[in-house]
């Protein structure tokens, strides 16, 4: 189990890959953002994008849920206030992928509540080709370490 204090500004966390595929990109847009060149080929084609591109909000989904699975997963994680300063620099294809690391940016203990500490961090996801595609801050919650009874 990780606490606020094994968090450490400039530590680099590998989130991990994942490479996405046409049906899911596809199915992903059906469901959360229906614009055309998510949706078809030609309108892909047809686009700035030069072809079938999956929608940012997907690319954003799978980076968390690969946070989720090696930072969260580990974690007293006690919520987020949210994100900001979120960037799609380069559409995602199928076939593209993914990977991610995050960066921790800052760490401070709540003034407010002692049990809990803040970790800003900048999610970075990149294709194959090491390309930036995504970017964001955020920040979250985490328990602070348990001290022993009598401390």
């Amino acid at each position: 189990m990780r606490y606020f204090e094994d968090f450490e500004e400039g530590q680099v966390i590998e989130l991990g890959s994942r490479q996405l595929n046409e049906p899911e990109i596809i199915a992903f847009a059906r469901e959360y953002d229906p614009q055309p060149f998510h949706l078809d080929h030609e309108m892909g084609k047809a686009s700035l994008f030069g072809g079938l591109a999956a929608s940012g909000w997907h690319t954003g989904a799978i980076i968390m849920r690969m946070f989720a699975d090696t930072v969260l997963k580990e974690t007293d994680s006690m919520g987020s206030p949210g994100v900001e300063n979120l960037r799609w620099l380069k559409p995602v294809y199928p076939g593209d992928t993914i990977s991610a690391r995050t960066v921790i940016l800052e760490t401070r203990p709540s003034s407010s509540r002692p049990n809990m500490g803040i970790v800003k961090h900048r999610w970075e996801g990149r294709n194959q080709a090491g390309e930036v595609v995504m970017t964001l801050v955020a920040t979250n919650f985490f328990g602070r370490h348990p001290q022993p009874e009598g401390e």
